[in-house]
């Protein structure tokens, strides 16, 4: 993923911006992709910027590009302006002059005069999980009493890592953050390409921090409601309450239990694993493989092409298919630690179905909920309904985690 910023003035109707300044490219995420050549004009008597820019990426594929403003000189991006349209939003593809018409005076009323700051990011490392309402538990009646009753909860649309956090995404980020007043308990990976694992909910949730202010955005989590730089959750184990959350921030954040399931069913609906069949072998997901009747693969017990010493059996991120929102590994490999707390009668409580819902809102619960199944464990795990729970402070080779953004 790759961003740049522009800076340019936001005169008055009738004048045109003036680019005042083009950084270059900053490397948030080594890979790839490149956004350059950036340009912000205001047309002549209107309040509508032309914004161009050039993507380059040599393996080609469809991106997500957002953009950014900052009014204060960068010390601040955020993302709630929308009126744009053009090159914007999932499957951008490479090329030269890459066009987006900004619609400014809707997104900034009665801000005629000061100075923009621009941020454009190509990403093709998340993917866009849409907005909609879906049937969340278990349709099949096979789980235990905390996947049921069934209901349906709408989400709000949001982007979500494709692959889990590598070891090598983890320790780049931890590396920065270590020396920007972070501390961190432990984390660990069998190749730089497996996923990190060793990890607990504390440092999961600091490291997305962390990774929020490496690429500019605003952070998500906090030590108390108000949302300042001295509050930022940096150190320490704190059991962040939901008031703690700027749930509005451009910035990394863990998903709800609700936004993991939506997209581990990657639009599909009645059924019991992330792809389109009520089966799984070996071929769809690193799992240990059991006498389920729903497991039908050829070879049982840990994944043969991974069972290698020392343990932990991971395998790399994205070896098996992506599911229809582009995700891998949904189902096996580690536990994907989630946001909430667990609850095993979550499902009956009315707030579970309320629009947006992040689970339990008091602290007073002990364990955080993990999703995903594991390499370690039976098939059933895999299932997309299945819930799980996890002391939050846990450091086990069987935990993991993918980031989410608004």
């Amino acid at each position: 993923m790759k961003t740049t910023n522009t800076t340019a003035q936001y005169l008055s109707h009738a004048a045109a911006i003036a680019v005042l300044m083009v950084f270059g490219v900053v490397t948030v995420i080594a890979g790839p992709v490149t956004v350059t050549n950036i340009t912000a004009h205001q047309r002549i008597a209107a309040p509508i910027v032309d914004i161009t820019y050039d993507l380059l990426n040599p393996s080609g594929g469809a991106h997500t590009v957002t953009i950014d403003v900052s009014t204060n000189a960068g010390a601040a991006f955020f993302s709630t302006c929308t009126n744009f349209s053009g090159a914007i939003g999932a499957g951008v593809t490479t090329g030269a002059n890459k066009q987006v018409v900004w619609f400014a005076a809707g997104d900034l009323p009665g801000l005629i005069g000061v100075t923009a700051r621009v941020r454009v990011t190509a990403d093709d490392s998340m993917a866009l999980i849409p907005a909609g309402a879906f049937t969340m538990g278990d349709t099949f009646s096979e789980g235990s009493s905390d996947e049921r009753p069934t209901h349906s909860v709408y989400v709000s649309a949001f982007f979500m890592d494709k692959h889990e956090v590598t070891s090598q995404q983890w320790f780049e980020v931890r590396n920065w953050a270590m020396t920007n007043g972070y501390s961190f308990s432990a984390g660990a990976g069998k190749a730089p390409s497996h996923p990190v694992q060793t990890v607990s909910w504390y440092d999961c949730v600091k490291w997305c921090n962390a990774r929020s202010q490496m690429e500019g955005r605003t952070p998500c989590y906090y030590t108390s409601s108000t949302f300042t730089p001295a509050n930022l959750y940096t150190n320490g184990n704190v059991n962040i309450s939901a008031t703690w959350v700027n749930w509005s921030a451009n910035g990394y954040r863990l998903p709800t239990e609700a936004e993991w399931e939506k997209a581990a069913r990657g639009g599909l609906n009645g059924r019991r694993f992330p792809w389109n069949d009520l089966n799984i072998t070996h071929t769809n997901a690193n799992y240990y493989s059991s006498t389920y009747g729903y497991d039908t693969s050829a070879t049982r017990g840990f994944h043969p092409d991974f069972d290698y010493a020392p343990m932990p059996y991971t395998s790399p991120v994205g070896y098996f298919a992506a599911n229809g929102y582009g995700l891998y590994d949904m189902a096996g490999n580690v536990w994907e630690w989630c946001w909430d707390w667990y609850d095993g009668s979550w499902y009956s409580n009315g707030s579970a179905t309320q629009t947006d819902t992040s689970g339990p809102t008091s602290s007073s619960y002990s364990y955080r909920v993990v999703r995903g199944g594991i390499w370690y464990y039976f098939t059933d795990r895999c299932r997309v309904a299945v819930r799980y729970d996890a002391s939050p402070g846990i450091t086990s080779f069987y935990f993991g985690f993918r980031a989410v953004r608004r």
